[in-house]
């Protein structure tokens, strides 16, 4: 899909159908003919447009004769089977040339809907510096949101755990623990992206714009942090609950297996009266109820040892 948006002069948004000078040129999960028609607008190579719709794509800056190439990761919200909502990353790449402003995407993501649906403040098209440094900005937050909600997943899958130890539990604990390991990479990756654009000066920056890259590098370290931690409370979270489900099963086992050996006393003695011998006390009149008293009397010994043993 390709979209066109140009900024009006009061710092808001609108979509336009013509692309001139200053456009943002917006391409997600493009079709074959619109990335033709940008690389003719743009004078540029496929292989870049093949870079950046490469989901394993490394993130990183690179400037060439007539535009700078930006390549970072973004989180996104993916949908499994079960409707359950995870995380991921994919790579965003921003193209920046004298007069066109291009971001490409592998599908919709809310970073490049917080600019087209109009909630990003004074946002310019023509004011490409300060248009990447907004985007990293916003991605910066969006990691630190999506970092919460994680936590607060966990939290409840705890509280569930709490109440039911089953498997599912578990996965539901792997499967955010997955996406904390990509969101670090990927936001180590971003750091090293931005450092390397406060150090080589790839966008001419003037001090406003400095502090808005600064304040991006800020939370992304915040980010970075968050993760680190949330992911060491995770696997502390998901050995201690195994550790628990495992132990559960033991006692499970250890109690049946305390039931096996009561009920065998009885049938062990049944099974000597059911010989076609002589025995003891089988010309008696009462020979059935003796039997059946001893093998209860039996029982309850084993039992009360079991139990003081806490077997039971």
């Amino acid at each position: 899909m390709l979209k066109t948006y140009m900024s009006r002069p009061d710092g808001t948004l609108e979509e336009t159908k013509a692309i001139e000078a200053g456009t943002w040129i917006s391409l997600v999960n493009p079709q074959e003919e619109e990335i033709a028609q940008v690389l003719t607008l743009l004078n540029i190579e496929h292989e870049f447009i093949s870079d950046a719709l490469d989901e394993a794509e490394t993130p990183r800056i690179e400037r060439e004769d007539h535009y700078i190439w930006i390549i970072v990761d973004i989180p996104v919200e993916v949908r499994q089977q079960n409707n359950s909502l995870l995380y991921d990353t994919i790579p965003l790449t921003i193209i920046v040339t004298n007069n066109y402003f291009v971001t490409i995407t592998l599908r919709e993501n809310k970073i490049i809907e917080e600019f087209a649906q109009k909630r990003v403040k004074d946002l310019y098209t023509f004011k490409k510096t300060r248009f990447v440094l907004q985007i990293l900005y916003v991605i910066a937050t969006y990691y630190l949101k999506y970092l919460r909600q994680i936590n607060q997943k966990t939290n409840r899958i705890e509280e569930e755990l709490h109440q039911s130890m089953r498997n599912e539990g578990l996965y539901s604990l792997l499967s955010l623990s997955k996406s904390l390991v990509y969101f670090t990479a990927s936001l180590k990756a971003n750091e090293a992206v931005m450092e390397k654009m406060l150090r080589n000066n790839y966008l001419k920056m003037y001090e406003d714009d400095q502090e808005i890259l600064e304040d991006a590098i800020i939370e992304n370290k915040q980010a970075i942090e968050m993760a680190h931690i949330y992911s060491n409370v995770l696997s502390g979270m998901m050995d201690a609950f195994a550790s628990v489900i495992s132990n559960n099963v033991n006692i499970v086992m250890k109690f049946l297996t305390s039931i096996t050996i009561i009920l065998a006393v009885p049938t062990m003695i049944a099974s000597f009266y059911g010989m076609n011998v002589d025995l003891p006390l089988q010309d008696a009149p009462y020979a059935f109820i003796t039997v059946m008293l001893f093998c209860l009397t039996l029982s309850l010994i084993i039992a009360l040892i079991f139990a003081r043993k806490k077997y039971l």
